[in-house]
């Protein structure tokens, strides 16, 4: 199981909840191997506390085995269930939740919406104008960017942006937060992404544009790895006058 975990950390970008899974599977490692690595008082004190304790009771052995013989029953149908073409992901088999399956994702997706935010310098906020894009450090914006190896490190808002992606900004309202900071050019803010088109001044508009991503054909004529489509406007253009912006901030307490 560590090995595994540690081949999604390497492969993933979920690793904090392979970490997760690693720290109690140590425990699976008995006291022989671990006196080789850890402190030797402490190990003293181990085999000290061995000595003393008392060897498991008929009724302990006896409990043991009923609680082992009621969970392999209680998992034959989350076996089933991941086993099945058609899996359900987080979600429990009996009325105490004893055993559940739980994952990120029953199966992986051929296509990705993601929220592109777009700055411009221009007095116009439609479409005439020059708006530049913010680019991400993991999540997909330029087409010929090939997707980066991230693990075990975790972008935790590309990750966040990716979830945004699926609502709307009023679910996730820290987004206006967000572009309250870009459009002051606040350094760390612009830090999130790899690319702040910005770096002289700040923008005077910012909008968010929803696209629909998947990996482009192998060995395309143009060298891509993403193709995308328009899916429209996820948050409209706004500027440090906006007074909707002003208004979310003020209702979070994000500014007075």
């Amino acid at each position: 199981m560590i090995l595994f975990q540690l081949n999604l950390v390497l492969s993933g970008n979920l690793s904090f909840l392979n970490w997760l899974t690693i720290i109690p599977a140590l425990a699976c490692l008995d006291d022989g191997f671990w006196s080789g690595f850890l402190p030797r008082p402490l190990v003293k004190k181990a085999q000290a506390a061995a000595a003393k304790s008392i060897a498991p009771s008929k009724s302990t052995k006896r409990t043991t085995w009923f609680v082992v013989v009621v969970i392999c029953i209680l998992s034959i149908q989350p076996i089933g269930n991941m086993m099945s073409s058609k899996q359900v992901m987080n979600t429990s088999f009996d009325p105490l939740d004893l055993v559940n399956t739980y994952g990120a994702f029953g199966s992986v997706g051929q296509q990705r919406l993601n929220v592109v935010f777009e700055g411009t310098l221009d007095n116009d906020s439609t479409e005439n104008a020059n708006w530049k894009q913010y680019i991400y450090k993991g999540l997909p914006v330029d087409l010929h960017t090939r997707p980066p190896q991230i693990a075990p490190y975790h972008l935790r808002f590309d990750w966040q942006m990716w979830f945004a992606s699926m609502y709307t900004p009023d679910d996730y309202p820290w987004t206006f937060h967000l572009v309250w900071k870009l459009l002051h050019n606040d350094k760390k803010t612009a830090g999130l992404f790899s690319y702040n088109p910005f770096k002289d001044q700040p923008p005077k508009f910012i909008r968010g544009v929803l696209y629909q991503y998947q990996f482009a054909a192998p060995g395309n004529k143009q060298n891509q790895w993403w193709t995308r489509e328009k899916k429209g406007v996820w948050m409209r253009p706004m500027s440090i006058h906006d007074q909707e912006l002003i208004g979310v901030l003020r209702s979070m307490r994000w500014t007075q």
